[in-house]
């Protein structure tokens, strides 16, 4: 058997869940009691109570000792010792993990490590084996360490497969990048996580390989097919397929039902247009009718106004005011384009859009067509038409961090529609998407994402985002979150 072969039959092993339930007990064994151990060690009440009522369904049969501490005076093993094995595994800290080991091996000469325990530990040492390869652009050392620790490409940690598709690639194995690629697509759920997979895997794909990774992530998700057939579309396009979308259409605008808590309209700081007159954003406003480009701008020739010296000199001082004061009317397209941006900073979307339509068909070249759309991709959020500009963005090959700016507006707008909807799980995932875009999550946002996690009883979540946002600044909102998580 071929090696790459078999490793995508490992990554498709290791994508798939684990199952089988283990044997019921009568009472519970030294490792069933280690985290009652702990809190009692601890000394936390309500956890050690939790915990007694956990077991006690577990174990029906098991009545709890009158005087707890004789758990812990009867056990011969570590404790707290365990804690902080795992927090070391999960810092990252995989020397002081090895050192904490063997401490506690020495001191508990009898112990047994338990067995999740055990497998946490090989999987650590394997990801830092595997990472070792991957900064050492090894692939057959990383293809080893793969089929050795199949663990390794579980979907959560989807880098790894990532990282090894992109050394199979620089060696000149794309057929074998892009079998790494299919397997995720086949076996992983994260919307995000698949677009950027399809994403990555464009570079290694045909037109009908491209189209088969899209349609087996469409059927695998009908409810995300129109985020898939964008994809599909944006990608093609790149390659100079496909044809230009029509212009967009407001959707009719339907009310959604409150938030538990009101996110704030906070302003995002779109990527700047080549010309000097770079967008502001502002916070965005409630749809409105759509506005169709007047006959007058559709028809002006590409330049020819002499008043486009001053306006851009007003528009690169931030003077959108004055810069839409000697703009009026525009005779030329290169005038419409700088005052598309300055009424576009001057919270008039619906001018900025018709201004930049005019101008991505106006032959003013291929970069400032680009940037024409990334406006009216960026006009459409401000009047929160979410579906319309991701339509307008999936058809243009626009810069990276155009994009990224873009699709952190489109995945906020969609994370508070689905949570004003009660789609819960939906709003989490849109909002884990944008915090790993950008590499943080806006308060207001974080606060909705723990809301959202307690409608799916996911209380302990809940309670750690609550937390977090606490530690940070303590509030009346943070105070209610977090007695409402109790």
């Amino acid at each position: 058997m071929k090696p790459f072969r078999s490793l995508a039959t490992i990554c498709v092993l290791a994508l798939l869940p684990l199952s089988g339930p283990a044997l019921a007990q009568a009472v519970p064994g030294s490792e069933d009691l280690r985290a009652l151990r702990f809190y009692i060690q601890k000394d936390e009440t309500a956890a050690i109570q939790a915990e007694i009522r956990r077991l006690k369904a577990q174990f029906p049969g098991w009545t709890p000792p009158a005087d707890l501490s004789e758990l812990n005076r009867a056990q011969s093993g570590p404790t707290t010792e365990i804690a902080d094995i795992y927090a070391r595994i999960g810092r990252g800290d995989i020397e002081g993990m090895r050192r904490v080991v063997q401490q506690t091996k020495a001191r508990y000469p009898g112990w047994q490590m338990p067995s999740d325990l055990a497998r946490a530990i090989e999987l650590a040492e394997a990801q830092v084996t595997f990472d070792r390869a991957v900064n050492g652009r090894d692939v057959a050392a990383a293809t080893r360490t793969g089929a050795q620790t199949p663990a390794l490409f579980r979907c959560d940690r989807i880098n790894n497969a990532w990282n090894l598709a992109e050394l199979q690639t620089s060696a000149g194995s794309p057929a074998r990048a892009l079998a790494t690629y299919r397997q995720i697509v086949n076996a992983c759920t994260t919307i995000p996580d698949l677009v950027a997979t399809i994403e990555k895997a464009e570079a290694v794909t045909s037109d009908n390989e491209l189209l088969s990774l899209v349609s087996v992530a469409r059927q695998r998700f009908p409810n995300h097919a129109a985020t898939f057939d964008g994809l599909g579309q944006r990608l093609l396009a790149g390659r100079g397929r496909g044809s230009a979308p029509q212009p967009p259409v407001a959707p009719a605008a339907t009310p959604a039902p409150a938030p538990a808590p009101k996110p704030a309209a906070t302003p995002r700081t779109p990527a700047p247009a080549p010309s000097a007159s770079a967008p502001v954003p502002a916070p965005v406003a409630a749809p409105a009718a759509p506005v169709v480009t007047a006959p007058a701008l559709s028809s002006l020739p590409r330049s020819g106004d002499g008043r486009l010296g001053a306006t851009r000199s007003a528009a690169k001082s931030g003077a959108f005011r004055d810069c839409l004061a000697r703009s009026a009317r525009p005779r030329s397209l290169d005038l419409a384009y700088e005052r598309a941006w300055c009424a576009y900073n001057m919270e008039r979307p619906l001018e900025a859009l018709a201004l930049f339509s005019a101008v991505a068909e106006g032959g003013l070249g291929a970069t400032v067509r680009r940037d024409a759309r990334f406006g009216m991709a960026l006009s459409l959020l401000k009047r929160t038409m979410t579906d319309d500009a991701a339509r307008v963005a999936a058809a243009t090959d626009l810069t990276d961090e155009q994009r990224r700016n873009v699709e952190a507006i489109i995945l906020d707008q969609r994370g508070v529609e689905a949570f004003n909807a009660n789609d819960n799980q939906r709003a989490v995932d849109y909002f884990n998407a944008l915090e790993q875009l950008e590499g943080n999550l806006r308060r207001d946002l974080a606060m909705l994402r723990g809301y959202a996690y307690l409608r799916l009883g996911e209380k302990e979540k809940a309670r750690a985002e609550f937390q977090r946002l606490h530690d940070v600044l303590a509030t009346t909102e943070t105070r209610t979150a977090l007695n409402a998580a109790r």
